[in-house]
């Protein structure tokens, strides 16, 4: 009988730790995705290459604005330059639209200054590069190599509530689409203004979905409101 209770009382500390486990991994899982969550806090030193000065950046800075919060692997190396060329390239269209641009690496400022100072690509840079050699940033954004002390790809929206309404993250290897995350932008600005909602590959100009005042006609009938050939057009 002792046994018994030997093994039950086991068996039952084996189910207790797997439920633990179990939870643990869903609370890690959930605390790794920052879409529908105040945007982390953050300070840091960053190279503004419009002025060609070194400041300091913060939350702060940001508030009540649209903001990309642009992470990137490393100075110096293939990938990275094409993207954040790219992302300058539409600079002056974000601006347009009410939009902040901030990448961040976990180089200092020293070397995104002389990064952007030898990188052809990158002239006529006019992007603010936040310098995170802690990795402090990269991490509250959940997006540090922990053992390369190097941040992935993670692209963040946050609107002017301070909310990450969007978020991308990929490994070094591949870059990320600008006119796709543009295209994004405007949906999400969309969205904040009038509560509507966008169906796939929605632009300006395109059908939206009015749930904010036909919720309960277009239940079960988006298919009356937009068709899959609208919605590839």
């Amino acid at each position: 009988m002792a046994c018994e209770k030997e093994i039950k009382a086991i068996e039952e500390k084996q189910e207790e730790k797997i439920e633990i486990e179990e939870v643990s991994e869903m609370e890690r899982t959930q605390a790794g995705v920052l879409v529908m969550r105040k945007v982390p806090e953050f300070e840091m030193d960053a190279y503004d290459a419009k002025t060609g000065k070194y400041v300091k950046v913060s939350s702060e800075d940001y508030k009540g604005k649209w903001l990309v919060v642009c992470f990137y692997p490393a100075d110096f190396t293939f990938v990275c330059p094409t993207e954040i060329a790219a992302m300058n390239a539409k600079y002056d269209e974000l601006q347009s639209m009410g939009v902040e641009v901030l990448a961040v690496s976990t180089d200092t400022k020293f070397s995104h200054k002389r990064f952007a100072e030898t990188e052809p690509l990158l002239k006529d840079l006019k992007l603010t590069i936040g310098a995170d050699p802690t990795g402090e940033v990269s991490r509250k954004f959940g997006v540090l190599i922990e053992e390369e002390g190097l941040a992935l790809r993670g692209r963040f929206l946050v609107n002017p509530d301070g909310v990450v309404v969007a978020e991308e993250v990929q490994g070094p290897s591949v870059g990320r689409n600008v006119n796709e995350f543009i295209r994004q932008i405007q949906a999400w600005q969309h969205v904040y203004k009038t509560g509507e909602v966008c169906p796939a590959n929605w632009r300006p100009s395109k059908k939206t979905l009015p749930v904010n005042k036909e919720v309960e006609k277009m239940t079960g009938r988006v298919g009356d409101y937009v068709t899959v050939e609208e919605l590839l057009s």
